[in-house]
Formats: structure tokens, sequence, C-alpha cells
């Protein structure tokens, strides 16, 4: 801004028109905002934040102020002329002016049009460390508005150029602050690290190119501070969804170490779950066997296989997240054959809980691994698995059939169908995949009481249930439209009834009721 000389208003004139300004509920537009400007220019209300007399209540309503202006399209025009005093609010000992500062960064960006000139500014001032610092040590507001405004930098190809300059310290601040920070600011970091790594391919291989992942790391294998390596976990997790992550993530050392936790007794429970589910997100994507040898993924599945059987007798939730992470891993058809034809014999863990009543917590985990392992969020050419895969499920099915009371598939289907309502949904989604096999439909459609419930539209109270049911009894009736099974005369009938249901759709029909009709009578005289 121009070095003309900033008018002086009175301060309880200008704190009462401020108070105004900034209480609106809504929104305003430039025409506001500019009439308001014209009273009180900016300068005059930068200078009222500087002023060492105390006046109450005035650094938050002049911070309120300043926010609702620069969040308009003219209110932000002139953020490019104030960035001395935007680079003097981010060290300021106020944490409302720090978080408004912050705030005005990403307002900088989001209104410019010269992107590349706007991260300029940015460089020149050296807004990006100042950031960095209010991430690590400002108070929850000021650290999320810092993060924002970081993620707003680093979308640009400039912005990138900022954080992770080809020469100079660039991410070694974020390491050196590691270092040196508490375990509130480390955790900070690790979570700037997750955001910036979401934004695109680019900024996640700028991050993995800057060994910013040793990060984790260090956290998760620091067994002196257990929320702070449980927090770590809980970032890498999310970290783990972005869809750049498989690629990335299995060229590291995070799946050994991430083993590792699951196999040591001595860590904490809490610590193993999440490491399991870790895990298996991790090879949850066909992508991951691009990148990863079927010994690391066996190595993993002997680990999990062995706490499985520590934990038998135990309903924790530590078994429940294993079995979750089997079904994460068999989500794909590699992963699934994996599991199905492995020496381990891992996939009749899944197979023996989902039809075990003892253990709730484990039966229904159980029923959705095995869903997933037979192909329920698989496309449609893509359920069916290898020979050898298939064989040994059929096998697995018959033999836990056999060593039941309930003697068959059809079965064990039918006593997870007579469950509660949380139990029959993931039975409904577990026989909408099983019965694209001819033998599992030969099953299904011989048990007329597994029929009369997929079909039953009264049976489910939820939106949820009504449509798993409807699902069911679609892919049943779809799997039968094309089978040999049809030539049989009953299961023709038993085809029938499934069309009809498929048809009604999958949520009650309202019954009809006969609209009232007024009644003429003589009136009783007394």
């Amino acid at each position: 801004m121009d070095d003309a000389p900033v008018p002086v208003a009175e301060p309880t004139l200008m704190l009462e028109a401020a108070s105004e300004f900034a209480s609106y509920p809504g929104s305003y537009n430039d025409a506001s905002v500019k009439e308001f400007l014209d009273r009180f220019p900016l300068p005059m209300l930068f200078r009222s934040l500087q002023n060492e007399e105390e006046i109450p209540g005035l650094e938050e309503t002049i911070v309120s102020c300043l926010d609702k202006i620069f969040s308009t399209k003219y209110g932000a025009s002139f953020l490019p002329n104030c960035v001395p005093f935007i680079q003097a609010g981010l060290q300021a000992n106020s944490q409302t002016i720090r978080c408004l500062a912050c705030k005005a960064v990403s307002n900088l960006l989001e209104n410019a049009e010269d992107m590349e000139a706007a991260v300029q500014t940015i460089e020149e001032h050296k807004l990006y460390p100042l950031l960095i610092n209010c991430l690590v040590d400002g108070n929850e507001q000021t650290s999320t508005a810092s993060l924002d405004a970081i993620k707003k930098i680093a979308h640009s190809p400039e912005g990138l150029s900022v954080i992770f300059p080809t020469h100079g310290e660039g991410s070694n601040q974020l390491k050196n602050l590691a270092a040196n920070s508490s375990s509130l600011g480390r955790i900070r970091i690790l979570s700037i690290i997750v955001k910036l790594f979401s934004i695109s391919c680019s900024v996640a291989t700028a991050v993995n190119d800057s060994n910013l992942l040793n990060l984790f790391e260090v956290e998760i294998k620091d067994s002196r501070d257990m929320l702070t390596s449980l927090s770590a976990l809980e970032l890498l997790y999310e970290l783990v969804e972005s869809p750049y992550s498989t690629t990335v993530l299995l060229k590291s050392t995070l799946l050994q170490l991430l083993i590792d936790m699951i196999s040591n007794s001595t860590v904490d429970s809490v610590l193993r779950s999440r490491a399991a589910l870790i895990s298996g997100r991790l090879l949850s994507s066909a992508d991951a066997y691009a990148v990863i040898d079927e010994p690391s993924v066996t190595t993993l599945l002997l680990t999990i296989n062995e706490r499985l059987k520590l934990l038998d007798e135990q309903n924790t939730d530590e078994s429940e997240s294993e079995i979750e992470a089997l079904g994460l891993i068999g989500a794909t058809n590699q992963g699934a054959n994996l599991l199905l034809t492995s020496t381990l014999n891992v996939a009749r863990h899944v197979i023996d809980l989902s039809f075990d009543r003892q253990c709730r917590g484990k039966q229904l985990a159980a029923l959705l691994a095995l869903g997933s392992i037979c192909g329920a969020d698989r496309l449609e050419d893509k359920i069916m698995l290898n020979n050898r895969a298939e064989e040994q499920l059929r096998s697995l099915v018959y033999a836990v059939a056999a060593d039941s009371p309930k003697l068959t598939p059809s079965g064990l289907l039918l006593s997870v169908l007579r469950q509660e309502p949380e139990v029959r949904i993931a039975g409904y989604r577990l026989t909408a995949a099983m019965v694209v096999r001819q033998w599992c439909l030969r099953e299904v459609c011989s048990n007329q009481e597994i029929i009369s419930i997929v079909t039953d539209q009264k049976i489910e109270a939820t939106k949820n249930g009504m449509e798993m049911r409807h699902d069911c009894c679609v892919a049943i009736s779809k799997a039968l439209s094309t089978s040999p099974l049809l030539c049989d005369a009953t299961i023709a009938g038993i085809a029938e009834k499934l069309q009809e249901a498929v048809r009604r759709g999958p949520y009650l029909a309202k019954k009809h009721t006969e609209e009232a009709q007024p009644i003429v009578v003589t009136a009783e005289r007394f």
C-alpha cells in the first residue's frame, strides 16, 4: 500500500461501525464493502490492531470485520498490496490476528487473477515458512486456517515449487520442525503431509521424493507415546485412502513396518488393529499387485493368520479388524485368489466365523469379508476367480457346512438370513455374490425358505435392508435366467416368483384403502 498519511478515526466510532459490520449474519456485496472502506480505509483498520492502548473487544471486532472484507472479491483485491501486513500478522503474538493472516493468504490465492504473480508475492515475502510455524504452534483455529492456506498454495504448479523447491531448504523445514516439535506439532505436520499428498499425483510424487513419508515411520516406531503412534496410524489410514497412495507406499518400507507391528504381542491391540486395517487397505486395489511381490502379501497373510489363531477364543476388536483386513485384501481378484489358494488356508478362518453365532461381532465382520472375497464389490465380469480358487471356495463352504448342524451350504445361508437385521443384511450381500456360482445357485434354489425370505417385502424395516434384500433377489433371478436349472419345473416356478418380486421393487407398497365416503342418515330425535 502507499505511504500516504494514515487517517485517524475516533476509536469508539470505528469500533461501533466495525461491530455493526462484523455482526451482519450474511455475506456482503462489493458495494457495501466499498462503502465501509471509504469511511474506514484498510490502513486505519490495520493501525487500530497495532494500537497498544487496551480497548475491550477492539481486536476481535476489527479482525472479524477484516475477515468479512477479505472474503469478498472487492476486499480481496487489496490483498496484493497488504502483504507486509499479512507477513506481520503471521508473526503476531495474538492467535486471532495470526488466524486472520492465514485466511488472508487463502483469500489472496482464491481471488488471484494471475496465480503466478500471487505465488511469487508469497515467495518473495517468505509467507510459506510463517504459515508452517502457524500450523505447528498455533491454536486449533490458526492451525486449521494455515492448513487451508498451504493446501491452496500447493494446488498450482507455481505454488508446488514454493513448497518443494528444486534448490534450497524446501521440505527440510517440515523435517526440522518435526524433529524439534511437541507431539501435537508433529501430528499436525503429518496432517499437512496427508492433505498435500491427496491433492494430485504430481503433489504426491513431490511428497514422496522429499522423503516426508519417513516421518510416519518415525512416529509409528516410537513406542514411548501410544496416543501419538495411534494418531500417526489414523493419519496414515487417511493417506492410504488417497488414489495415489498404493504405488507410492508399497515401494516404501511401511508395509513391513505394519506387518512387524501386527505380529508384535507387546504392542497395544488398538495399534495392531489399525495396522491390520491399513495393510488391508493398501492391498485392496488391483494396482497394488503391479507393485508388490507375492511373498510380501503371503507374509502379511501369515501374520494375520497367526494372530487370528491366538485370538481364536476371544471376541475382540482386534479379531474383527484382522478379519476386515482379509476382506479388504480379498476385494480384488488377485487378493481373493491368494487368500483361497494360499497353503496357509487363511480363508477358512473367514468362512468358519461367517456362520459362527457364538461371536456376533466376529461373525458380522466375517460375513462382510466373505462377501468381498466372493465378489460383492467387484464388477460383474470380475466376480469369478481362477479355477483353483473357485474349487477351494466350494470345498471350504461344503466342509464348514458338513462340520455344522446345518449340513448344507443352503442351511448355513438360511441360518444367517434368520438372524437379526444387521447380520441378515450382510447375508443378502453374501448370497448375491455367491449365486453367480452354479453350485451355490442350486443350493439356494433348493431351499424354499431362503426364497421366501428374499421375496418378502415385509421382512425389512429400513431402507438399506429393503434395498439389500431386493438386490439379492435380483442377483438370484439374474443368475437363474441363464442357468440350465430352469429346465426343472420347480425351479422355473421359483424363477417366476423371483421375477415378480423384482418387479415389485425394494420397498413395501402401501396397501390400497378405500376413500372415505360420507354417509347420510336421519338425525335421531329425543
